[in-house]
């Protein structure tokens, strides 16, 4: 398949499975005493929350929320679409919400909006990449694990049009036409 654009690598897969265990030990530190509730936003964080809670040395409990605001392309359409809600239990659970990037800050403050009326007993945000060139909203990330400045990302979770979230690694594209 020929690709629009170029690959340039940010962070390779022993980068990755690096930062992902230093933040499962900081994370299963934190929550000792607790049994929190990972909740993954999916499609693109599957890998790290699958990583990532293979790495945590703490009794916990997984589930999942789809939750989007790009459509295909490279933007951020401005509206956040729920398409899955968590099956588990969320009211006096402490909830720890793993998302692949943090972009705009749009999803993540909606996603957090709507897990703050299940009456959690907490809330904090796990972040793989905290992007912070396009960052509209302000967000609290408590876990992150890689800052970038900008660029579009691929790889490990991370897509483009649906495409190259099996890449083991991070790269940045840069664009060889319009996108």
């Amino acid at each position: 398949m020929d690709s629009p654009f170029e690959k340039e690598l940010l962070f390779s897969r022993m980068v990755i499975e690096t930062r992902v265990k230093e933040l499962a030990e900081q994370i299963s530190k934190d929550y000792a005493d607790r049994e929190p509730l990972i909740l993954g936003v999916l499609n693109g964080a599957v890998f790290f929350v699958s990583d990532l809670v293979r790495e945590m040395s703490i009794p916990l409990k997984i589930d999942f929320i789809r939750a989007a605001s790009y459509g295909s392309g490279g933007s951020s359409s401005g509206f956040v679409k729920f398409t899955k809600d968590p099956e588990l239990p969320i009211r006096g659970k402490a909830v720890i919400l793993v998302e692949d990037i943090v972009d705009t800050g749009l999803t993540i403050n909606q996603i957090l909006r709507k897990l703050r009326e299940r009456a959690p007993e907490s809330v904090k945000v796990c972040a793989l990449i905290d992007k912070l060139e396009r960052r509209d909203m302000d967000v609290v990330i408590d876990y992150c694990g890689f800052q970038v400045k900008k660029g579009f990302l691929i790889g490990y979770g991370l897509d483009y049009n649906e495409q190259y979230r099996y890449l083991p690694d991070i790269y940045a594209i840069v664009k060889r036409g319009d996108l």
